[in-house]
Formats: structure tokens, sequence, C-alpha cells
């Protein structure tokens, strides 16, 4: 049951929510008219055609040939490379939306590049695709995102009756917008078209369900998210980190580990069925997930190793054995003290800090990293978004500049100004006082943001006008990669140090309360 906390503040801020969704499902709704990844560019088109050949395999396939090289399944053609529950979504949206009104667009290996006449206005009518994103929105990530603002103001409730802080009706419509409002994830589920929505919904339905103690319904739910995209195993570290730390606080510690882990295995073995009925018909899957074969980094990355590369040529200087290792190494030692901080003190917001600094760390170091990647930390930083809105408008601003190429080739730049322009407006004209009371930061601080930012800026006047040199065509990617890293950097050592000086916090509070 909610807190009575969380009861008032979902009686009072009920109608802005309803207004807030309604805004947020029309803006997804406009990006949709626009172009998609791979909109007339054959031969293997783009993220839009890989969704929909998923669709078609599911759809005419048997679960078992679903990952599995053959005549109507050609792997090296968008083969399925995400885990059994994103191809049962498939499934799921050919039979609901597609077959019945369209099946010719999941004709079994004729409709490759299937683009309708409508597919040059809008893919949102090329194929009933709106009505799959919006649903996949409405049913996962905005009830997850209504829960989790509920349960973090009802953590601030209870804090208020022991004196500590003040929420206001604003700040809690704030908050939702800020998760509703995310530019990068509309751009990429709406504009560029993947369906990221459904495991950060699961994930933010996870961090939700802790946030009310509901820790089995957390397992429940990550591994869900684990079983819908691989990269969910970015937050991995948080999850067992605090769930162990908790466990390790109560009167039996080796049962409650074991009915956490109990949730997991009946999970993943209810999503893997179909493949357990032999070691090869699993490993067929697990080499799809992970194709360490497409090399450390793929494209331009805000990443370690992309951004090294200009200096330290890895992929001729090291086996690619060799590179799983580090990267391997690099990511676990950077990831660490976070997780040491959780298990040592586990706490709510320690929490959603450690799901950050989690993500980030395999954002910078982990093997085979991709540009939309950026879309994981962005989810607990705008959780965070009341207790460090600077550090929500940095990443945020870094985090679209890192996938500013891309979106270019998608012919997005109009929907990238108005999604920025929209999420600035709602983030000073509401949060501006808010901010204002903030410490002031140090003078040489400010220097090097303003500096920051005029480069950005720079950067993405120069990449749309200008053409590179001849001899360095990638030259304006790898600037843009070089200053993006560089923020992400600082930011995870700051965000970091911010986790541990939370360390004790929790306990003062749990004292507090016995006192009371």
């Amino acid at each position: 049951m909610r807190s009575a906390a969380a009861e008032k503040t979902s009686r009072m801020e009920t109608p802005a929510a309803l207004a807030m969704v309604g805004l947020a499902l029309l803006v997804r709704v406009c990006v949709s008219m626009g172009p998609y990844s791979g909109m007339g560019n054959p031969p293997k088109y783009g993220d839009y055609e890989a969704q929909r050949h998923w669709m078609e395999l599911s759809a005419h396939l048997p679960p078992r040939d679903w990952y599995r090289n053959g005549t109507n399944n050609d792997l090296s053609y968008w083969g399925l490379d995400y885990p059994p529950l994103s191809a049962y979504q498939s499934l799921a949206h050919a039979r609901l939306f597609l077959l019945p009104f369209s099946p010719d667009s999941l004709a079994l290996r004729s409709s490759r590049g299937y683009e309708s006449p409508f597919s040059y206005c809008t893919h949102s009518l090329s194929l009933p695709s709106l009505y799959l994103l919006l649903s996949s929105d409405l049913l996962i990530f905005f009830p997850a995102a209504l829960s989790f603002v509920y349960m973090y103001q009802a953590a601030i409730g209870r804090r208020q009756r022991s004196g500590d802080g003040k929420a206001d009706d604003s700040v809690v419509t704030w908050h939702l917008a800020m998760i509703l409002f995310n530019p990068a994830l509309i751009l990429i589920d709406h504009g560029h078209f993947q369906y990221n929505c459904i495991s950060l919904g699961f994930t933010l339905g996870a961090i939700a369900a802790i946030l009310s103690k509901k820790d089995l319904l957390a397992s429940l739910l990550f591994s869900l998210a684990l079983n819908h995209k691989q990269m969910s195993a970015y937050f991995a570290p948080a999850f067992f980190a605090h769930l162990l730390g908790k466990s390790l606080k109560r009167q039996s510690p080796v049962f409650e580990v074991f009915k956490l882990g109990l949730v997991v295995l009946l999970t993943f073995t209810i999503v893997w069925s179909p493949y357990l009925y032999s070691m090869k018909a699993v490993m067929e899957v697990l080499s799809r997930l992970a194709p360490f074969e497409r090399g450390i980094y793929e494209d331009y990355v805000a990443n370690f190793w992309c951004t090294s590369s200009i200096l330290v040529k890895w992929k001729i200087l090291f086996s690619l054995h060799s590179l799983k290792l580090l990267s391997s190494g690099a990511t676990i030692l950077i990831t660490l003290p976070s997780m040491v901080q959780q298990i040592k003190d586990p706490s709510d917001l320690g929490f959603l800090y450690a799901l950050f600094n989690s993500s980030f760390s395999f954002y910078l170091f982990s093997f085979q990293v991709h540009e939309k990647s950026i879309l994981l930390p962005l989810l607990p930083a705008t959780l965070l978004a009341l207790r460090e809105p600077q550090l929500l408008g940095l990443i945020m601003h870094f985090a679209l500049l890192s996938m500013y190429p891309l979106l270019c080739r998608d012919r997005l730049i109009f929907q990238y100004a108005a999604l920025l322009a929209l999420f600035v407006l709602i983030f000073f004209r509401i949060n501006g006082s808010h901010i204002k009371k903030k410490e002031s930061s140090p003078a040489i601080l400010k220097f090097l943001m303003t500096m920051a930012m005029c480069c950005s800026f720079t950067l993405h006047y120069i990449y749309m006008i200008l053409q590179p040199p001849e001899k360095y065509p990638f030259l304006f990617e790898a600037l843009i990669m070089a200053l993006c890293f560089s923020q992400f950097a600082m930011l995870t050592v700051y965000t970091n140090m911010k986790q541990w000086m939370l360390l004790g916090i929790s306990s003062e509070i749990l004292m507090e309360k016995k006192n009371i």
C-alpha cells in the first residue's frame, strides 16, 4: 500500500500529471511525423527496418528459429540481437497491430525494405508504428514514471514530518516533466525509431518498487528489463549492491538473498523457456546478444575507447580478447566504489546515485557501446533532477550533442532543436528559482563550463555548415566526442563523490525515526 504522503501527493497532482502525460504524448506524435532511421536508404535501411523485420520474423517463424541463421532468417540482414522478451514484443506488435491492418508489410522475405507511399511523409502513417510506440509508452514507461514520482515524494513526505524539507505541487509536476520530456529518449524512440521506453520503463518501475520497499517486485521488473534489452545490465551493479546491502542488514540475510535470487531465476526461466531444450539453442541466443566481432566500439561514441583512439589505436595494437579484458577490468574498477558504498550503507538516495554511476561507468568504459547508450545514464539523471538540477542540465546538453551526428544523418535537426528548446523552457520556467538557491560554483568551474558550452555551440554550427578536410573526413565527429567525453568524465567523478558523501546519512535518519 502507498503511504499517506503518496496518497496526498496523488490527489493533489492527478490533474497536473494527466495534463503532463497528454502533452508528452502530443510531443511524441509530432516527432513521429518526421524522418526516421534509414528512410529511403537501401539496401539495409536503418533501425526502422530492423524493427519491422523482427516483427516479420517473429510472426512467421517459431521461437527456436528466431536467432538461428536459415533460409528465412538471414542473420546478416538485421538478425535479431536482443533478448527473447524483445522478440515477444515484436510478435505481439505484429499480431495486434500490423498483420490485421497491413499484412503486406510483414510478408516473409518479400517485405524487406517495405515503405508505403506515406513513408516519406511520416513513419507513423506508413505502418501503425505510432500505435506501437505510444502503447509502449502508455502501458509501461508513463505508469512507471508516475509511480516513481509519487514514491519519491512519499519519501520526502516522511522526512517532512521530522522537519526536513518541503515539497510543493509545482516541484512534483516539474520532476515528472523532466522524466517524460527527456529529449534524447523521444528523439531516439520516436524519431530514430526504437523501443527503449520498454526496457527503461521496466527499470524505472523497479526503481519505484525499491523506493516503496517492494524488493521482490523490483527484482521481477528489473529481470524483465534485462530480458528486453541486454544494455539494461548497465544498471545491474547498482541493483545488486543495493539489494545485497539491504539483505545483509536484515535478520535472515541468506533467506533474503535466496528470495531475490529465486524471483530472478524464475523470471529468466520463463522468458528463456523456448530455448532451454539444449545448450546449443541457448548459445545461439547468447552469441547474438554479445557480438564481440563488431569491435570495442562502432561509429563515433563519447566514451574512453573511441575518444582515446585518436592517440592510441586500440583495434590495431590489441587483440579482441585483450580488449575484452581491458574494457571489463576498467568497467569493474570504475563501478566498484559505487557498489561498495551501497553494500556498506544502502539508502534510497544513494541507490539513485549508484544507478547513475553504474550506468555511466558502463557507457564510458565497457565493450561495444553505441551512441544511443547514453539514454541509460540519462534515466537516473532525470530521477535525480530535484537533487541535482545542474547535473541534469549539463548531461542532457552533452548527451544530445554526442548524438548530434546520428540525428543529422536521420534528418532530425528540426526535431532536435525543438525538443531541446522545449526542455530548456520547462527546465528554467518552473525550476529557475530553485536553481538560483543552490550554492554558487567556484569561478574556475564557471569559466570551464562556459568554455565547454561555447565549444558545444561552435561544433553544432561547424558540423552542420562546414565540410571536413578530405584527409580527416571524421574530424568534426572526433572533436564532438572528445568534448562530450571530457564533460562526462568530470560528471562521473562528481557523482561518485556525492554518493560517498551520503555514507552514514541513512543510518542517522533511521535513528531519528526511532527517537520520534
